[in-house]
């Protein structure tokens, strides 16, 4: 499989929904529409690792945690899908929320996963990603 170049938007959304990108987190990356939960905000931030799309993870990193840039260009590795193995809170009903997830991978030394409980807080209707409680 040929290797995306980064920014490139792809025809189904990375995040595994079978929806179109330009339906699900497309219009999230774009800024025209908000993540209404954790999760969504999660799935999205997988999708902005796939297409390489750094500004969209800066600006949905929480503003006490988020680091000056990422420097996605140098990366070789190419997400291949995800899956979400439990959430807790998140919801519009609350103002935090984590989300373990795995995330299928393949680089230079082959196929991989990276499996990651991450924490989320919702400020002023905004969701952010503060930080990851564990890897795997």
């Amino acid at each position: 499989m040929p290797k995306r170049s980064r920014k490139t938007r792809p025809a189904a959304c990375p995040c595994g929904s079978g929806e179109a990108f330009a339906a699900c987190c497309g219009p999230l990356h774009a800024g025209t529409a908000k993540a209404p939960t954790a999760e969504a905000l999660m799935r999205s931030r997988y999708s902005a690792f796939a297409v390489g799309d750094e500004a969209y993870l800066l600006r949905t990193w929480h503003p006490a945690t988020r680091p000056d840039r990422l420097g996605l260009g140098g990366d070789d590795r190419r997400f291949t899908g995800l899956e979400i193995l439990d959430t807790t809170g998140g919801s519009p009903l609350h103002t935090q929320g984590t989300v373990r997830f795995r995330a299928d991978y393949i680089d230079a030394e082959g196929p991989g996963s990276q499996t990651e409980n991450s924490t989320f807080e919702r400020i002023g209707g905004d969701w952010y990603y503060v930080d990851a409680l564990g890897f795997e």
